[in-house]
């Protein structure tokens, strides 16, 4: 973010583009922006101890703003700190939050960089990917040098399936970020397209070769790390991988949704019920709990499962589509509608393109019995070149790429 306090933020699967916008999608509560009715109007409770320097920050933030509503600098503060508590907690109150705080600027065909770049994060969110990849595309245009725009391109893209235009985003943002995250970007793109050994390797060597790199870096690149470890079969390393990740102590909805599938695969959803105890406000965590819940035969099973249908009714009521890959995996998992679940897989994979995405496509396709249903996912398998022992068998068993 040239020109306003610079800081480059990771999108979760360069993230995971998706899972800052896909995965981080509450249907509970659309993210459409909200402006108080009056300056005593409570948005949201923070904690208030004068020990929680994230409360602190954030009253400090909407403090300034409110002081001068008009500042561009103090606007996008507060938006990206907004921005931040949705990847921490998983409640996109926040994303409207951010998007009232830049309402000056926001139908601006060319607002200021700093603004350009997070009403991209927003957008990307709601999924409009190409509105978001005209504004970033814009951002650096006007600086080659922003990093956090270079960032958000390459999730988009990565989440679009544009390997080769990741590659080369990753390449440009080599030389504005630290070597860490540079090798990151890159093994994720090699990951999605090749053997994942190859990628493993790189990220461990890197962060062996950084140990004075932030907490935020560390945290991204293990995750990414435990994700390639995970897809080509290294369980014991994915998992320590995890642990690592999770002992860094930064509040992260993404890695606790990534661990959480982690354990289910391998048999574990004890553990899941423990790990994310209280943590139900995102739907991403609710629907891994109701999933472990079933599994155990917990008794908060029933509730659990009737409050996510019930939020993803709420969604459809609104028109709201962003959240397909999450209500097709509770349809399948949960409820056990495999025609309705296949139906939304292949409307999510249409709409974006990353190993869960292929995943629940093939599992609803096989569930139905209908591997015609699982082209798009089996193709695109096929044209990566992805090596993952999660999708292999199920390719397999469809008739698909050996």
């Amino acid at each position: 973010m040239a020109n306003i306090g610079p800081v480059l933020r990771y999108p979760p699967a360069v993230l995971s583009a998706s899972f800052l916008s896909l995965v981080l999608v509450t249907a509970s509560a659309r993210a459409a922006p909200f402006v108080p009715a009056a300056d005593s109007q409570v948005l949201a409770t923070v904690p208030a101890r004068a020990s929680d320097p994230r409360a602190r920050e954030l009253v400090t933030l909407r403090a300034a703003w409110r002081a001068q509503p008009d500042d561009v600098g103090a606007a996008v503060r507060l938006a990206q700190r907004y921005f931040d508590e949705v990847a921490a907690e998983g409640d996109p109150r926040y994303v409207g939050y951010a998007q009232a705080a830049l309402q000056p600027w926001w139908a601006l065909n060319s607002p200021p960089v700093a603004v350009r770049v997070l009403r991209a994060m927003l957008l990307q969110f709601n999924h409009r990917f190409d509105a978001a990849l005209v504004d970033l595309d814009g951002a650096v245009a006007a600086e080659p040098g922003n990093a956090n725009a270079w960032s958000w391109r390459t999730a988009i893209l990565m989440v679009q399936a544009r390997y080769a235009e990741a590659r080369l985003s990753c390449q440009q943002m080599a030389a504005l970020t630290t070597p860490l995250v540079a090798v990151a970007c890159r093994a994720q793109v090699d990951a999605a397209t090749g053997p994942a050994g190859p990628a493993a390797a790189a990220l461990r060597a890197a962060l062996q070769a950084s140990p004075g790199a932030s907490p935020d870096e560390r945290l991204w690149c293990l995750t990414r790390l435990a994700e390639t470890e995970e897809r080509r079969g290294a369980f014991a390393a994915a998992e320590a991988a995890f642990r690592e990740a999770l002992a860094i102590g930064i509040p992260d909805v993404y890695l606790q949704a990534a661990y959480a599938d982690f354990l289910l695969d391998r048999g574990r959803p004890a553990e899941v019920l423990v790990l994310l105890k209280d943590r139900g406000r995102a739907d991403v965590l609710l629907l891994r709990l109701a999933q472990a819940a079933k599994a155990t035969g917990d008794r908060s099973a029933t509730s659990l499962a009737a409050e996510l249908a019930a939020r993803f009714d709420a969604a459809r009521r609104r028109g709201d589509a962003t959240h397909r890959k999450e209500e097709s995996r509770f349809t399948l998992a949960v409820q056990g509608d495999v025609a309705r679940a296949l139906a939304l897989a292949q409307a999510n994979f249409a709409d974006q393109r990353e190993p869960v995405d292929a995943r629940i496509l093939l599992e609803a396709a096989l569930a139905a019995r209908d591997a015609a249903a699982a082209r798009p996912a089996l193709d695109w398998m096929a044209a990566s070149g992805i090596q993952s022992v999660a999708l292999q068998p199920l390719a397999d068993a469809l008739g698909g790429r050996k």
